[in-house]
Formats: C-alpha cells, structure tokens, sequence
C-alpha cells in the first residue's frame, strides 16, 4: 500500500467506531497519528495516545491536521462521541489556541461555537459532511438504514408498497434506487425540475413539492431527505394513521414532530445512520477520502514537517 501520508503528523479528537475504524485507515497509508481519548492501537508503531505525552492540551504535539469526528459535536463545542469512557473533549479557545494558523480542522458539521473559535485561531474548518464524495458514499449506509427502520416498523412489506421519497439529492436518489429494486412504488417529491426529470429517467413517479399535501394521502411510508420543515401539521393531517414517517435529514430533521404525537403518526428522526448501521463501512469510506482532503488542505499551507 503507498504510504501517501508518510511524514503527515495527524491529531483525531474522539470519536465512535468510524474514526476508529479510520485512525487504521490512515496509519496504514503511513500517517503518524496522535489519538484523543482512544484506546490503545497496539498494533500499530504510528499510533499514539496523546494523553500519554502529558496532560492535554498542554501536552499535544506538533501536527499537521486536526479531525474531529462526524458526529461532530453539540451546541458548547463538547465532542458527542469519545470511544474511551469518562473522557470529555471540548474545541474551545483553550484547545484550538495551541495550533498553528492555517491548521484544517476537519469536522462533520462545525457548529457556531467551533467555527468562531477556529476563525478567532485562523484555523481552516472543512467540514466533511459536505464533500461530495464522502456524501454520496455514506448515502449507501443511509440508504440501507433507512430501510430497515422501515422493514422493522411497518406491518407491510416494502415490496409493493407506496413509498414517498421527499427530496432527491445524494441520499434521496440512493435511497429510491434501493426502494425501487425492492420493488416498492416509489413517488419522488422535489423542487429543482432536473432532479424530477432524473427521477422520471429512473421509472420512477414524480410529483413537484407543492403536491407534497396530496401525494402523502397515499403513502404506506414517507421518507425525508430534506433538512427544512417540510412535514407541517398542515400537510399530516392528510396523512393515513397507519402511515409511518422515516426522516434522515439532518438535525433538526424536516417534520414538526410535536404535530405527529398530535396526531398519532409514527414520525421516527434516524440521525447519523452510516455510524449507527455500518460503521466499519462508514470508518473505510472517511480512510479512503480523508487523505486527499488533507493534501489538498496542506497543499494551501506550508509543506508538511518530514519525520
């Protein structure tokens, strides 16, 4: 395997099972990594526990890049996912500051607190969940998860059944692939014309998005791909009891949810499934487009220290 990271020095802050599974990824490739709150990799020589160099964050070394998880973290900055219990890791000013500017901070999605912090440092924030190719791979994993909530929750088989797809951008068009494969009826709800007309290409049925309101009335199962309130009261209440709603936006998700306990559908928010359904999956896809992120990245910088 080419050792293309080779004398690129790389801190992963937290994380679940994907960044584990990637930590390999990269130090297969030849990265020197420093892990925060990991467990030991005692397989691997370029593998570092961070806390074993002294107290954090005094006691980070020297790196080239910074990659905090996809899971990214909550409304403080505080990391939502660490694999080694008990620790807390937090990208505040006290962290951030030890950097030298123009360091990339890969994230999932930075929240406002981490991305006024990175700016105040002049740290570069890449936020992963927006590359194209990581999205449209871990569309998959979304996909598939998707599914089975559906396959679990309905008294009905997906095969033949009504399956409203709302939204048809990387995971939508995943999804209704997979849909239609199993052979299910799938309507495409969207806005944008040449998403409609690529669903119509696929055999599949479309509506505009102003037709929401009537095409839910015959849905066995909606599934949500867009991150905007979308599943109003208003459009609910044309909706079958026995409907189930899957949404996979991101959070806050694209349903009025206190309006579907109203009204007795089962709305179910399914947030970050690639790590929840396949995270070795989703841990191989961030350690196979990872590394261009960061040479690309470093490439705006000065060149990488050689070890």
């Amino acid at each position: 395997m080419q050792a293309i990271l080779r004398g690129i020095r790389i801190l992963v802050l937290g994380g679940d099972q994907r960044e584990i599974e990637m930590v390999r990824c990269l130090a297969d490739l030849g990265g020197q990594i420093y892990t925060v709150g990991h467990l030991p990799y005692p397989e691997y020589s370029n593998v570092t526990r961070a806390e074993s160099l002294g107290e954090i964050p005094e006691a980070l070394p020297d790196v080239d890049a910074i990659i905090a998880p996809m899971s990214h973290t909550d409304g403080s900055g505080q990391i939502r996912a660490v694999p080694e219990k008990g620790v807390t890791i937090r990208l505040d000013d006290e962290l951030l500051q030890g950097f030298p500017p123009g360091t990339p901070l890969f994230i999932g999605m930075a929240r406002p607190v981490v991305r006024e912090a990175a700016h105040r440092h002049r740290l570069q924030i890449i936020e992963t969940a927006e590359d194209d190719e990581i999205a449209i791979l871990n569309s998959i994993p979304t996909a598939e998860g998707a599914i089975q909530i559906a396959m679990e929750e309905l008294p009905i088989t997906l095969h033949d059944a009504r399956s409203l797809v709302v939204g048809f951008g990387r995971c939508g068009l995943t999804l209704a692939r997979m849909l239609q494969g199993l052979g299910s009826k799938v309507c495409v709800i969207a806005r944008n014309p040449a998403q409609l007309a690529r669903a119509g290409e696929m055999g599949l049925d479309t509506a505009s998005l102003s037709a929401l309101g009537d095409m839910v009335k015959i849905a066995d199962v909606v599934f949500n791909t867009v991150p905007t309130l979308l599943l109003t009261r208003e459009v609910m209440q044309q909706l079958s009891r026995n409907t189930l709603i899957v949404d996979i936006a991101s959070a806050p998700g694209g349903v009025d949810y206190a309006a579907a306990t109203d009204l007795g559908i089962k709305a179910i928010l399914a947030l970050g499934l690639p790590g929840k359904v396949a995270p070795i999956t989703a841990g191989k896809i961030l350690g196979r487009c990872l590394p261009r992120m960061i040479l690309k990245a470093l490439s705006k910088t000065d060149p990488p220290v050689k070890s």
